[in-house]
């Protein structure tokens, strides 16, 4: 009985694996195509070959040997073989319609008078809303408005003056409020410091030469620098002149600046003759056809009487040259107040003054020099700094600037 059940087991047990064989065998024969099924001819077995050959014929030959033209045609045959027939052409229209964009340029913004005068703001914030809130236009109106323009450092004569034609208009016209007397100030203010031509001339002939005078510790050669940058950016070329050769870093800072600007530099010995310095740089530009010369002079107390005769000796060697000085701008810090205007008075006399730079007027709380200078002496302000970029020294906007001291 037990031999009999037995070979019952050995039965079951080959039937099972002969069932299994032969499951796994029709599975394999249905991944093969039916017989009837189209086959690849050979002829294009054989083209396929070939093409499979060239390409990689044309990946071992040297770069020099493969032209555009066979490359292109390379990728197409591939694309064609990796694809359908049908989806390949979508496939190379699309990469022919990929272009490749430049990176966008970044252009500067200009710094604006109002975001960069909070110091100068500041100072008068508290007369300018106590004078909008006045109702009527009193003595007390008066003295406070003299304090505020006296403490943003407009000097005592220019506000005297100015307060004296105030007057005469609030009766004329009939004001009565603190708000139409602000508006009259503003429109003062403007008038005063409008009519000044604050161009930077060039001379009809080049080169033009720009000789910058000031004292020490005001920014003249960072000044020059940027002024620098600028022009080469506008299409003129730049020959700096390494006047100062009396402070030992000024002609390695203005040589750092000049390579920043794509400029020419001329240097002299240090403790040299500036004259002689600033007349080779005027040569070297004439013979290189740069149309401009920028002048760093030695920074100089306007106290010392051999220090400014020999800056009217600069100015009278430049002029000799090939060149043709149409400015002499007097670099001033604002934060020095009247003081720059002291400053102001002896360099007018020694080399006539074409124009003022202030520097630093982000950073001072005595925006009031502007009008001092420009109401005393006729000088014009033609650059000022509100920042320290080479794009923040930017051109002096009369407007901008009042509209910004009382908004």
């Amino acid at each position: 009985m037990e031999i009999l059940l037995l070979f019952v087991v050995l039965a079951v047990l080959v039937g099972v694996s002969l069932a299994l064989v032969s499951g796994r065998r029709r599975r394999l024969r249905g991944l093969e195509p039916p017989p009837d099924a189209p086959r690849v001819p050979q002829h294009v077995l054989d083209e396929l070959a070939e093409r499979k050959a060239a390409t990689t014929e044309l990946a071992e030959a040297e770069p020099a040997e493969i032209e555009p033209v066979e490359i292109e045609e390379a990728l197409r045959e591939a694309v064609e073989e990796a694809v359908a027939p049908a989806e390949a052409e979508a496939v190379i229209a699309e990469a022919e319609a990929i272009t490749v964009e430049a990176a966008p340029v970044e252009v500067p913004v200009k710094p604006r008078f109002r975001d960069r005068l909070a110091k100068a703001r500041g100072l008068l914030a508290g007369y300018v809303g106590s004078l909008v809130g006045r109702s009527t236009i009193d003595a007390e109106t008066w003295e406070e408005l003299e304090e505020a323009l006296i403490r943003a450092d407009v000097g005592v004569e220019p506000t005297t003056e100015l307060l004296d034609h105030l007057r005469a208009r609030v009766k004329d016209e009939g004001l009565t409020g603190g708000e139409q007397l602000l508006e009259a100030l503003k429109d003062e203010l403007k008038a005063r410091l409008s009519g000044f031509d604050r161009s930077l001339r060039f001379a009809e002939s080049p080169p033009t030469v720009w000789l910058f005078v000031g004292v020490n510790g005001v920014g003249k050669t960072t000044t020059i620098g940027k002024v620098g940058k600028q022009q080469t950016a506008d299409g003129h070329r730049v020959v700096m002149a390494a006047g100062d050769t009396f402070r030992a870093a000024a002609a390695e800072q203005l040589g750092m600046w000049a390579e920043r600007a794509g400029a020419d530099i001329v240097r002299g010995a240090e403790g040299g003759d500036p004259s002689a310095v600033i007349y080779d740089a005027i040569e070297s530009a004439a013979a290189k056809g740069a149309d401009l010369v920028l002048a760093d002079t030695a920074g100089r107390l306007h106290t010392k009487v051999n220090l400014m005769e020999e800056l009217r000796k600069v100015r009278r060697v430049a002029e000799k040259g090939a060149g043709t000085v149409t400015e002499v701008l007097l670099v001033l810090d604002a934060t020095t107040g009247q003081n720059g205007l002291v400053q102001a008075r002896e360099f007018t006399d020694a080399v006539e003054l074409t124009g003022v730079v202030l520097t630093k007027l982000d950073g001072s709380a005595k925006g009031g020099i502007v009008v001092a200078i420009q109401a005393q002496l006729g000088i014009p302000v033609k650059l000022v700094g509100l920042g320290e970029g080479a794009d923040d020294l930017v051109p002096f906007d009369a407007d901008e600037f009042v509209e910004a001291l009382f908004s």
